[in-house]
């Protein structure tokens, strides 16, 4: 399959605070040097399967060190109070996989940046992502060592596309347009991703589409959302939003009306790449095609990892291993160098469509661990996504990752852009821009919704 590379654009667990407590202890006893006794590591990867996985790769890492590991299941919002609770008492996980805003763990002095700073000179900083290496590169030092990650992507439909005469598009502009033109000639859905009014979906979708324009939410202290690039983007946003036969969508809602054969185009996150192969039972295919023909969307579907190449930027995330400060630093670091060199793609394995490497390869072979990753099976089947898609598509997720991008990380400006996202502050716009409002009002009220949540963080 042909990949267009261009671009569009944690594990949700909740755990009870009781648990989150006790996972603290077994770590670090606060000397950051003793590599000889075991290592406690947290990871927000918790069912049961990819547990198992990860505790075979801890396996052969002992073998390999004699430095035994717990493993300990913990999402990423539990692991925020449970590392601050444990820093209080001395005692905290030797590493934690960790999404990659750390602004609030590095303020808070709970972050062993000089591990984490050797750990990527020893693999070598030029083996990783540099844009993910930018998203923990806080005052200078390394707070972390970037794992793997995942994109927002569009999915298009190649039969639509051609039957009504239109180009894959190349610009968000090109985007809406060719969103309006299915809607309007053959009555179905031209795009479907995240538009509720307020909701986490539509916030994803905003950042997603306003970047394609260049637009930032905050530049150097200053909220820019008021751009008039931000405003060109909210435009095409409407137009994309009204491109839809089956009224506002969340996560869910789109991407059943794209496997159903109700959508031309889908945005989406990697993970719908074993959903468009049949692969996730959770999730099965709909459309009228399908049942004669299971291989109906990977044959008739293409994807865009890079929409604008003059502004390549794409929403995504990062997780990042990070060694906290009075950790069993020898160890732990021994540990992050093991899974993100022999043990990386075994690590990978337990989620591959959602954990695209981002340290692609080393200084012998500069894309080894991507090659691997290419190699995993997904969903539990034996296809990988070389054998479904391509080794093409390999290639063009991997280049996707090199322009992975959300508002705020790595800059001075992340815990504002964070507290925007969280509380979907843009996303409360989205009534206005659909009933009509301009554009460029729409976006100047964002800033002012926007400008007194920085007011408020002082």
């Amino acid at each position: 399959m042909k990949v267009d590379r261009r671009i569009i654009g944690g594990v949700a667990v909740t755990l009870a605070s009781a648990l989150a407590l006790a996972a603290c202890s077994g770590g670090g006893d606060g000397d950051g040097g003793d590599d000889s006794g075991p290592i406690t590591f947290w990871t927000p990867h918790v069912q049961p399967d990819r547990m198992a996985a990860q505790e075979e790769v801890a396996a052969a890492f002992t073998e390999e060190t004699g430095i035994e590991v717990e493993i300990v299941a913990m999402a990423g919002a539990d692991q925020d109070q449970a590392l601050v609770t444990g820093a209080a008492s001395g005692d905290v996980p030797d590493v934690a996989l960790h999404a990659p805003d750390l602004s609030a763990w590095q303020s808070q002095g709970l972050v062993d940046s000089d591990a984490a700073t050797a750990v990527i000179e020893n693999l070598g900083a030029d083996t990783f992502n540099q844009r993910a290496l930018d998203f923990i590169n806080i005052d200078g030092a390394y707070q972390a060592v970037p794992s793997d990650g995942w994109t927002h992507v569009i999915v298009y439909r190649t039969d639509l596309l051609e039957e009504a005469g239109l180009e894959v598009p190349t610009s968000l502009e090109e985007l809406a347009s060719a969103a309006e033109t299915i809607r309007q000639d053959q009555g179905i859905t031209g795009m479907a991703f995240g538009t509720q009014v307020g909701t986490p979906s539509a916030t994803e979708g905003i950042q997603s589409t306003f970047q394609q324009t260049g637009c930032q939410l905050v530049s150097e202290g200053t909220v820019t959302i008021d751009a008039p690039e931000c405003a060109e983007a909210a435009g095409h946003f409407a137009t994309l939003a009204e491109s839809s036969a089956a009224g506002q969508f969340d996560v869910t809602s789109a991407r059943s009306t794209y496997l159903n054969g109700e959508a031309a185009f889908l945005l989406f996150s990697t993970h719908i790449l074993d959903e468009l192969a049949g692969l996730d039972s959770d999730n099965p295919l709909t459309c009228a095609e399908c049942s004669d023909n299971e291989n109906f969307f990977v044959e008739n579907s293409d994807f865009i990892t890079v929409l604008d190449e003059e502004f390549p930027a794409q929403y995504g995330t990062t997780l990042n291993y990070v060694i906290p400060e009075g950790a069993n630093a020898e160890g732990a670091s021994a540990f992050v160098e093991y899974i993100l060199s022999t043990g990386y793609a075994d690590m990978l394995a337990t989620a591959p469509e959602g954990r695209i490497p981002l340290r692609p390869g080393n200084a012998e072979n500069p894309t080894q661990y991507l090659d691997e990753w290419g190699t995993l099976p997904m969903a539990g089947s034996e296809q990988t996504v070389a054998d479904i898609y391509g080794e093409e598509m390999v290639t063009g997720l991997g280049e996707g990752m090199d322009a992975v991008s959300a508002w705020g990380l790595g800059t001075d400006d992340a815990v504002l852009a964070g507290e925007a996202f969280a509380q979907n502050t843009l996303a409360e716009h989205l009534d206005a821009l659909y009933s009509g409002t301009d554009p460029q009002q729409v976006v100047t009220d964002m800033a002012a919704d926007v400008q007194a949540l920085q007011d408020d963080l002082g």
